[in-house]
C-alpha cells in the first residue's frame, strides 16, 4: 500500500493509484511482446501458436550445434569485444577532454562527439559503407569493429562524463603533491573511483554492438555473419523457432545487463554521496 501524506484528500490519492495503473498497464503493454515470444522457443513443434503441444529443448541445441549459428555467435563476440575496447579507451579520453576548463565552454564539441547517437542509423551505415569501400574496409569484420566502436564512443562519454562530474579533483592534485606523474595519477586515483561509470559505458557500448543490424548488412560478407544479421537472414529465408532460442537467449543477456547497469548506477550514487 502506498503511504500519502496526511494533508492528502480523496482525489488525491485516486489520481496517484490512477497513476500507478496507467503506469502498470504501459508495463505490460512493453513487455508482453517480447515475454510472449521465451515460452514458444520451448515448444516441442515448430509452430508459433498458443497452446504449445509439449515442451522441448530441441530449438537450443539446434542453435548451439549448428555452425552457421556458432559462427556469427563468434563474430559477434569478437566485434563486440574489441570494439567495446576500442569505445572505452575513446570514450575516457574525449570525457577527461571534455571536463577541461578550457574545453568545458564548447558545447558544440560534445555535439560532434554525441553524434553518433543522434544521427539515424542508416545514414551513418550508408556513410560508413561509402567511407570504408575505398580502402578496403567493407565485407570484413575490422570495418565493422571500426564501426561499433565509433558507435559506441558516445555511451561511454555519457556515463563517464556523469561520474566525472561529481569527482573530486583535490584527489588528483594530492597525488601530484605526493609525487605522483598525471598519468600514476589517473590509474590509481581518477580511475578506481570512476570505474562504476566506465563500466556502464562499456557495458553499454557491447550491447549496441551486439545487437546492431544495419551497419552490419552494410558492412559484411555472407560468411562473417553476426547474430542479428543471421537471425535476420533466417526470418526472410526460413522462419525457425531456433531463432526464438537465439532470441530468449538475448534477453536473458540484457536482462543481466540492465541489473548490471542498476547495481552500478546505486554504487556510483553511493560514491557521489559518501556513503561508501
Amino acid at each position: 500500500m502506498m503511504n500519502f501524506p496526511a494533508y492528502t484528500n480523496f482525489w488525491g490519492k485516486l489520481a496517484k493509484y490512477l497513476h500507478v495503473i496507467y503506469a502498470l498497464l504501459v508495463l505490460v503493454f512493453l513487455i508482453i511482446p517480447i515475454i510472449a515470444i521465451i515460452p514458444l522457443s520451448f515448444n516441442s513443434e515448430p509452430y508459433f501458436t498458443y497452446p504449445m503441444p509439449g515442451f522441448s529443448l530441441k530449438w537450443y541445441e539446434a542453435f548451439f550445434t549448428s555452425p552457421i549459428w556458432i559462427d556469427s555467435l563468434k563474430n559477434t563476440l569478437i566485434v563486440g569485444v574489441i570494439s567495446t575496447l576500442i569505445a572505452t579507451v575513446l570514450g575516457i579520453m574525449a570525457s577527461l577532454g571534455l571536463m577541461h576548463p578550457r574545453l568545458q565552454r564548447l558545447a558544440w564539441l560534445k555535439g560532434v562527439l554525441m553524434s553518433p547517437m543522434i544521427v539515424p542509423l542508416i545514414i551513418t551505415a550508408v556513410g560508413v559503407y561509402f567511407a570504408f569501400s575505398p580502402i578496403g574496409l567493407s565485407n570484413s569484420l575490422t570495418g565493422l569493429i571500426l564501426a561499433h566502436a565509433a558507435l559506441g564512443v558516445p555511451f561511454v562519454i555519457v556515463t563517464v562524463t556523469a561520474t566525472l562530474a561529481g569527482f573530486n579533483e583535490t584527489l588528483s592534485r594530492a597525488g601530484r603533491i605526493l609525487g605522483a606523474t598525471p598519468l600514476q595519477c589517473f590509474f590509481k586515483v581518477k580511475l578506481p573511483l570512476i570505474a562504476p561509470g566506465v563500466i556502464s559505458g562499456a557495458l553499454f557500448a557491447f550491447a549496441t554492438s551486439f545487437d546492431e543490424i544495419v551497419v552490419a548488412i552494410f558492412l559484411t560478407s555472407a560468411d562473417q555473419r553476426t547474430v542479428p544479421r543471421q537471425m535476420w537472414s533466417g526470418i526472410r529465408e526460413q522462419l525457425s523457432p531456433t531463432i526464438l532460442a537465439v532470441a530468449t537467449i538475448l534477453i536473458v543477456m540484457s536482462t543481466i545487463m540492465l541489473i548490471t547497469l542498476e547495481l552500478l548506477r546505486r554504487r556510483t550514487e553511493r560514491i557521489r554521496t559518501g556513503s561508501l
